[in-house]
C-alpha cells in the first residue's frame, strides 16, 4: 500500500473514530407532458455518531507502528490529552 491510500485511509478512520456530520438531499421528480419536474427536495443534517471499532482499528495500525507498552507514562498522557482535544474539537 502506497503512503497516499494509507494516509486517505486514515483520514477516513479518524473521522469515524470522532463521528462527523454529513448533509442528506432527497428529491422526488414528477413527469408530466413529457417534462420531468421536481415536486420535493429535502435536504438533512444527519450526525453519524464516533464509531469504537474505527478508534480500535486506529489504535492497531499505531501499535502497529509503536507498541504501545513501550510508552512512557508521559507519552501515553500526551497522546491521552492529544485524543480527548480531537474529541472536544468535534463536540463543537
Amino acid at each position: 500500500m502506497n503512503l497516499n491510500t494509507k494516509k486517505k485511509i486514515t483520514q477516513a478512520l479518524v473521522k469515524k473514530a470522532i463521528g462527523f456530520d454529513t448533509v442528506e438531499t432527497v428529491e422526488e421528480f414528477s413527469e408530466t407532458d413529457g417534462e420531468i419536474r421536481l415536486l420535493k427536495r429535502k435536504v438533512t443534517t444527519k450526525s453519524v455518531p464516533p464509531d469504537v471499532s474505527a478508534v480500535k482499528l486506529l489504535m492497531e495500525m499505531q501499535s502497529e507502528e509503536r507498541d504501545i507498552t513501550d510508552m512512557t507514562d508521559d507519552e501515553l498522557e500526551k497522546e491521552r490529552e492529544r485524543l480527548m482535544k480531537l474529541l472536544e474539537e468535534k463536540k463543537k
